[in-house]
């Protein structure tokens, strides 16, 4: 099973404030949980997350911080010494038969800004991966398929707090849609889903990120083998660094129809 049982939303009582006056009201709550990854029984990480595709989150975190070493995913699992009741399903395994590099645990919780910064992030990624050789996109189709993903946000339209990844093909059509409360981990999602089906390097495929596009979301895309990333806000300096640097396409700041090419 890859979703937690526990449930994605959960529902409290607020009190709403308005020129109507006051009044109180059920909302539905997006729930954040930490989930523990480990690599053939080893903990590397603990991210904060939405339960829900925690194996995709799992496979798709180590590959694209490189702690796979190209082992090939034999097993996920929930926990790995005990019941995943037991471990409320925050805990999953991933297991490669001890072919994956021994992991070097990250210490603390994972964020949206633990990748790599600083001078050297683009020499460290260009030493683990290849440039891609990608045919670029149509920009106004890039524009269009954030369109697209936005009518797929069902977290988003319930609850209005999580962000969302897709991965698309180039004639536009959405493949897959993930949301997570962290960016990084809805991408994580649909890397780990390529992983899994054994459906990447892709360079033909596009991956979609709301909000930003930050360095950690472009190293991903490039580790996930996409040969394009658009998002719906500006990327930063460094993003537009390493998409260069990787060969990749980048796209975003749409507004009325419009997007930026950079």
């Amino acid at each position: 099973m890859n979703r937690s049982p526990r449930g994605r939303t959960r529902k409290v009582f607020v009190q709403r404030h308005g020129a109507d006056g006051d009044r109180r009201r059920p909302d539905e709550l997006i729930v954040e949980e930490p989930l523990s990854i480990q690599l053939d029984g080893a903990l590397v990480a603990t991210t904060m997350r939405t339960p829900g595709n925690d194996y995709e989150l799992a496979v798709g975190f180590l590959h694209a911080e490189g702690m796979l070493g190209g082992a090939p995913v034999l097993s996920v699992r929930y926990c790995a010494d005990g019941s995943a009741v037991e471990s409320e399903f925050n805990v999953v395994t991933v297991e490669t038969g001890g072919k994956a590099p021994t992991p070097t645990p990250r210490l603390g919780s994972t964020s949206s800004s633990c990748g790599l910064c600083g001078a050297d992030a683009i020499d460290e990624l260009t030493d683990r991966l290849v440039a891609l050789d990608a045919e670029p996109f149509d920009p106004l189709l890039l524009a269009d398929v954030a369109d697209q993903v936005r009518d797929k946000q069902d977290l988003f339209t319930k609850t209005g707090a999580v962000h969302a990844a897709a991965s698309f093909d180039r004639e536009g059509n959405i493949l897959d849609v993930r949301e997570d409360i962290g960016r990084h981990n809805a991408v994580d999602k649909i890397v780990g889903r390529m992983v899994i089906d054994g459906n990447m390097p892709n360079p033909g495929l596009g991956l979609y990120v709301s909000g930003r596009a930050s360095f950690e979301m472009v190293q991903k895309a490039w580790a996930g083998g996409f040969g394009t990333v658009v998002s719906v806000s500006a990327p930063s300096a460094l993003a537009v660094e390493t998409a260069h640097a990787g060969g990749l396409q980048l796209a975003g700041f749409i507004r009325d129809g419009e997007i930026n090419v950079y």
